[in-house]
């Protein structure tokens, strides 16, 4: 049966990014875990996990079964009791799904500290999807004003598939969701709406 692994990383208890995951973790037929990154945050990688990573260039260990047999001492045991849950999460999963807001033209820092987690040298998830549920305040599309500014999916689209040789990533974004708030936008609320029924069709 189908694992997913659904995540959302938006500050907000109620927001665009969540509603379009939620649409599609609701169609999801197999197994899930769920992890809201922002209400339990990740802590941020420290000294002990960035040896972790030396001691697997070193021994030119590539395979994630063995990455534990390079923790050593007490400190990289206790980074290593971080990743371990995590990294399992994700290798579990044959389709990941990102509940990712756009903050300051990229991604949260809750999610940012989530990859950091289980991001390792040579570390391949080839044959597992992504799929990204987006929400900017804007719009970034391609051939707009602010699409030289989108650090979010180009972002999330260059490392997923750059690092983890992942084939499949698939972005589905609500845009100018701040014309609910900003004034300026008042006249492009029929936009935001288009866009955002269109969104939770595409899910």
């Amino acid at each position: 049966m189908p694992h997913l692994l659904h995540l959302d990383s938006s500050a907000r208890r109620s927001s665009f990014s969540r509603e379009l995951s939620a649409r599609y973790a609701a169609g999801w037929a197999g197994t899930r875990t769920y992890r809201d990154l922002a209400a339990e945050p990740i802590p941020v990688i420290g000294e002990a996990w960035t040896e972790i990573c030396d001691a697997l260039l070193t021994a030119k260990i590539t395979d994630p079964a063995h990455y534990a047999d390079v923790v050593e001492t007490p400190e990289q045991k206790a980074a290593w009791a971080v990743v371990e849950p995590l990294l399992n999460e994700l290798l579990e999963a044959d389709v990941v799904l990102i509940g990712a807001p756009m903050y300051n033209f990229s991604i949260p820092a809750a999610l940012k500290a989530w990859i950091d987690q289980v991001t390792f040298p040579r570390m391949s998830l080839k044959g597992t999807a992504f799929v990204i549920a987006g929400a900017r305040g804007g719009s970034y599309a391609p051939g707009t004003p602010r699409a030289p500014f989108d650090h979010h999916e180009r972002y999330l689209r260059d490392f997923i598939a750059g690092h983890y040789d992942v084939d499949d990533v698939r972005f589905v974004h609500a845009e100018l969701t701040n014309a609910l708030v900003d004034p300026h936008l008042d006249a492009r609320d029929g936009e935001r709406k288009a866009s955002l029924e269109a969104a939770l069709k595409a899910l």
